[in-house]
């Protein structure tokens, strides 16, 4: 078990003016680079020293990298990833046409945090694992084991799907808000520009078990697209955490439903808090699309969520908690 300590280890810090410096300062220190945006999660590991890069390169002096902006093209929103959580939180085109996003951001922590962390650093902030965040050498972290895992671990936070030798939760309240909204992230690199839709951008381990998104290395989260919002769009958002504040989610959902003639057209159901990454819900999807919403409808959609999910020896509150997450987001839809 690693003792935490209040001396953070050396490093050179870099503030670079643009993109482009921050990619090639990457570049130059490859895995020896940390990139730091708000902070909140960085000194977490630097306090305990857990991560100790020779060198970290501070985004806050990179412009472009923050602000809302409205696309032209479409009739989205473009958000750069040094955006605060406040500046989401209280962006009126944010507020009056993806009322989802602002809520998801709304709940993140505390207003404090919210003022300081941003909205890239929100989804792409590493797991909260208390075994991986306090050194013990797990799968995530180079090891051999899973400790939360094993027949006398505490594990009442972890996953119930998605599990692939690891089975540490993605934290991320703005994530899921984001998969519903079908956004698409914008990642600069060594390479040059990608574009990822949100449902790819989140990954599990069994694709790369020291990662929760494609960000590898070198790279840099841009900003995040919006598409034009859908009109008559149902949405819905719920987090259930142990306290009001501060508190990451034991579960989470974020909904769109596209109603048309009293029915759903299609829908965007997402949970998170339950596996590696934002899980979409596509059987219940397909149980919600060309139906009325209703109680009995969600009720339907949240047994079928939650077929294949498989408990943990103190996590089982989950799969209920996921049913009904899923049942009110669809049931909130028929009294809207």
């Amino acid at each position: 078990m690693a003792v935490i300590r209040d001396m953070i280890p050396p490093f050179e810090l870099y503030q670079p003016a643009g993109v482009e410096d921050a990619v090639r300062l990457l570049a130059e220190h490859g895995r020896d680079g940390w990139v730091l945006a708000g902070g909140l999660d960085t000194f977490d590991w630097f306090k305990d020293r857990i991560k100790r890069p020779a060198a970290v390169v501070d985004l806050g002096g990179v412009a472009e990298l923050r602000g809302i902006a409205d696309d032209d093209e479409d009739g989205g929103l473009e958000i750069g990833a040094m955006t605060t959580l406040t500046e989401v939180v209280e962006d009126e085109r944010v507020r009056s046409r993806y009322p989802l996003l602002a809520e998801s951001a709304a709940l993140v922590a505390t207003p404090q945090i919210r003022n300081q962390g941003t909205l890239g650093g929100n989804v792409a902030q590493d797991t909260r694992c208390w075994y991986y965040r306090s050194g013990w050498p797990c799968y995530r972290a180079g090891g051999n084991i899973c400790y939360a895992a094993t027949p006398r671990s505490m594990n009442r936070e972890h996953c119930i799907l998605g599990a692939s030798r690891c089975v540490a939760v993605n934290p991320s309240d703005t994530a899921p808000a984001l998969v519903a909204l079908d956004a698409e992230m914008t990642v600069v690199g060594p390479s040059g520009e990608t574009t990822h839709a949100a449902t790819d951008f989140f990954i599990g381990p069994a694709i790369d078990i020291t990662r929760m998104t494609v960000l590898e290395p070198g790279d840099v989260l841009a900003r995040i697209r919006l598409p034009a919002p859908r009109p008559g769009a149902r949405w819905y958002f719920e987090k259930v955490r142990d306290r009001k504040s501060w508190d990451f989610s034991l579960a989470s959902v974020a909904s769109v439903l596209d109603m048309e003639g009293g029915v759903v057209r299609d829908a965007r159901i997402v949970v998170n808090g339950v596996a590696p990454y934002p899980v979409r819900c596509l059987d219940a999807e397909a149980v919600v699309r060309g139906r009325p919403p209703s109680a009995e409808t969600g009720r339907q959609a949240g047994e079928a969520a939650v077929e294949g999910a498989r408990a943990l020896r103190h996590n089982d509150y989950k799969i209920a908690l996921m049913r009904n997450l899923i049942m009110r987001s669809v049931r909130d839809a028929a009294a809207a």
